[in-house]
Parts: C-alpha cells; sequence; structure tokens
C-alpha cells in the first residue's frame, strides 16, 4: 500500500510517538511511506528567516536502522498567528500534489489543521482517511483562543473520517463526545518491543556513569520537559528533606521547557548528585537508562487539561523492564491502568519521593515491578502492527469496493 500521514509536529526531531513505530514497520513489511510534517519548534532557538522553504527529507528512520520514511516539510511562514493560514495553504498544496503524484490507497491524519485538510480532500477523491488519535489534540493548542477552533475542525475531521482510532480508552470517550461515530471508533493501543526493553538489561554501566551508588534509589522520567511535568515539584520537595532522601536520586532524561528551571533548583538548592539532569539521549540510550532506575515517575499536574487523556508511550516502556510507576491520578492512566498492575497513583507530585521512599523501605519495589511487567507482556509491537496493517487492508478493500 501507499500510505500518506500528515502530522503537524516535526517527525525527525521529536521523539518517537505510535506513528513512527507504526510507519517504520509498516515500511519494513514493503509498504511506501510518505510523511507530510510541520516543524513546530520554529519558534525555538534562532529561527531568522520569515519562510522557510519545502524540504523533502529522504531515508528517514527513527527506530528501525535499515527502513526509508519520505518526509516532506511544506515552506512554512515564521510569523506568529499568521502561521496557521499560511499552514492551510501550503499543505492544502501538499496534500493535492501527493494524492495526484504518489496516489494514496490511505491517508492517516495525527494533527488538526492539515488532518482537516486530508479528510476532505481525501473523500473528495475517494480515498479512505484514518484519524488516529494520540493526544486531545486541541488541548495541546498554545493560544486558548484558537482551541474552540481546533474542536471545531476535529468535529469535522472526525465526520469525514472513514475509521477513528485512539490509543486508549479515554481518547476513544472524548472523539466520541466529539462525534465520532462508535462504530466506526476502536483503540490500537500503544506496543512495546519486547526484546529491546526487558527486565534483564544491565542499567550499571549507567548507574556508575552518573556516581549512583548501589544503595541510591533512583527516580527516573524520561521526555519532554513541559513545566507541568511535576518534576520541579519533585526535585523541591527532595530538597526539603534530603537528609530524610539521602538514598533517593532523581535521574531526568530530556529536554524543554523546564530543563532551565530544573538546572537553577539545583544549583541554588545546592541537591548535587540528588537531580541528575542528562539533556536529551539517544534513542538507542533509552532502554539502559530505565535499568538503571528503580522506580519510574509520571508526576505531571492533575490539574493539566493536556494530560487528562493521554497514555504516553513511555510508561509502557518502563513497565516492560519491570520497573513500578509513581503517577499522579490522571484520569486516562487511571482508566487504562487501574491500581494492581504495577502503578501507584499520588494527588500531588509533591508526594512522590515519600511514596517512593515507602516503597523502597517496605522492600516493594520488586513485587510492584514484576506487575508492570505483566501487564505488558503481551504488547509486543509486531502484535500491534498486524492489528494496524489488517484495519488499513480491509479499510482499502471495503471503500473501494463501496466506491466502484
Amino acid at each position: 500500500m501507499n500510505i500518506l500521514v500528515v502530522q503537524e509536529s516535526n517527525w525527525i526531531t521529536r521523539n518517537p510517538h505510535q506513528q513512527h513505530h507504526l510507519m517504520e514497520r509498516l515500511a519494513a513489511r514493503g509498504h511506501s511511506v510518505r510523511v507530510i510534517d510541520y516543524d513546530i519548534d520554529w519558534k525555538k532557538g534562532n529561527r531568522r528567516n520569515l519562510l522557510n522553504p519545502r524540504t523533502e527529507f529522504q531515508n528517514v528512520h527513527k527506530i528501525l536502522p535499515d527502513v526509508s520514511i519520505h518526509v516532506i516539510r511544506p515552506s512554512s511562514l515564521n510569523v506568529p498567528l499568521l502561521e496557521y493560514p499560511a499552514l492551510l495553504i501550503t499543505h492544502h498544496r501538499e496534500i493535492i500534489h501527493q494524492i495526484n503524484n504518489f496516489k494514496p490507497d490511505i491517508v492517516i491524519g495525527f494533527g488538526i489543521l492539515n488532518a482537516w485538510i486530508a479528510a476532505r480532500l481525501a473523500r473528495s477523491h475517494s480515498i479512505p482517511f484514518v484519524y488516529y488519535w494520540i493526544d486531545a489534540l486541541d488541548a495541546l493548542i498554545p493560544e486558548r483562543l484558537f482551541q474552540m477552533l481546533g474542536r471545531a475542525l476535529e468535529k469535522q475531521t472526525l465526520h469525514n473520517s472513514i475509521k477513528i482510532i485512539t490509543i486508549n480508552k479515554k481518547l476513544k470517550e472524548y472523539a466520541i463526545n466529539l462525534g465520532a461515530d462508535p462504530d466506526s471508533t476502536t483503540i490500537i493501543g500503544a506496543g512495546i518491543d519486547l526484546s529491546r526493553y526487558t527486565p534483564t538489561i544491565d542499567g550499571s554501566v549507567i548507574r556508575t556513569q552518573y556516581g549512583i551508588k548501589k544503595d541510591d534509589i533512583v527516580l527516573f522520567f524520561m521526555g519532554w520537559l513541559y513545566h507541568f511535568s511535576g518534576l520541579k515539584e519533585v526535585a523541591l520537595e527532595l530538597s526539603r528533606s534530603l537528609d530524610h532522601y539521602k538514598n533517593l536520586k532523581l535521574l531526568i532524561v530530556g529536554d524543554g521547557d523546564a530543563f532551565n528551571d530544573l538546572q537553577q533548583i539545583r544549583n541554588e538548592l545546592k541537591m548535587g548528585d540528588n537531580l541528575i539532569l542528562t539533556g536529551k539521549q539517544s534513542f538507542e540510550k533509552i532502554p539502559g537508562f530505565i535499568a538503571a532506575s528503580d522506580i519510574c515517575i509520571l508526576p505531571a499536574d492533575p490539574k493539566e487539561k493536556i494530560m487528562q487523556d493521554i497514555v504516553p508511550i513511555k510508561m509502557y516502556e518502563y513497565m516492560a523492564i519491570g520497573k513500578p510507576i509513581i503517577c499522579t491520578k490522571l484520569p486516562g492512566i487511571m482508566r487504562e491502568f487501574g491500581d494492581k498492575n504495577g502503578v501507584l497513583f499520588v494527588d500531588s507530585p509533591e508526594m512522590v519521593p515519600e511514596t517512593a521512599y515507602t516503597i523502597a523501605s517496605n522492600g516493594s519495589i520488586k513485587i510492584l515491578g514484576d506487575c508492570s511487567r505483566n501487564f505488558v507482556k503481551n504488547l509486543d509491537w509486531n502484535t500491534i502492527t498486524d492489528t494496524f496493517q489488517d484495519t488499513l487492508f480491509n479499510l482499502k478493500e471495503n471503500y473501494g469496493n463501496k466506491n466502484r
């Protein structure tokens, strides 16, 4: 099959998400995949160009080294707010170009604006359109003024979709509440490369590299460091009682909005090696970092709208390596994992250090970690990809028969 994917984030620089895992595995099975993306991070750094030209990236891969994904980034206008109408124009033109030349059998949308365009164009060209939700997309719009417009566009896209796929139960409910047809809406959740993420990985090299002693208890987080991630609150709580929590270390892998604040907390409060900030690390090193930890954390602000319905892939990666997780009471995660699968829920980020100290003291880390691994033991990416591929084949066949 020829598969055209549209999304509104940077396919190349952002960490691997559901779409990267699925599309690279489909490409490895012989399908041709093209991605239309958008450099959402253009406001960061020293971006001085008013207009970024259309760019193509050949032979892109993030997970599987022998896979080739073709990424097309339409031209973009680097002017706040005007970036959106410019995107509508350039992505509309690019999607038409790909429909006429690439001739996709399936179009899959992961965004809002370009998914809205792609769904309408796919429908007019009798191509099945799949809307895949891995986030509550409208909540991610930084300008609150545009969030209502985003929801309106999502509703229209849901109406024009032949199939709606979500990554978890809460997102399915969210999509149906916005108008998705329940009969056309299904869940294809995250998967795990269970040969890559395994409890047998040796984390001692990482522990040695960062001066972590054998009796230290390491709390671990990885990913983009949003201000609402709760990490600053965890660090501050840890700093207040370093004598009590002297063996607790907070190891954070990633960069983002809160990185400088975390550096400042570490330096001003003299946390030393109790707060370890590695910056962004390569995908290949991530299993070793998880293995080096004792307890993984997801301490996001439970009131943050963006976090209400999502289940990050990192949860499954933590669990596959057999780590217990301390998480704030985020509805999507509570719904997905319950309270008997190695995930402990707390009311606030500030409760993370004491909870970690308790389970380390009572010897339940290994028991909870075994529960985590048991929960994900059948969620191999190959199985997830089989399901996704079968769904696309059925859509192509049935939609083609319907429109003959």
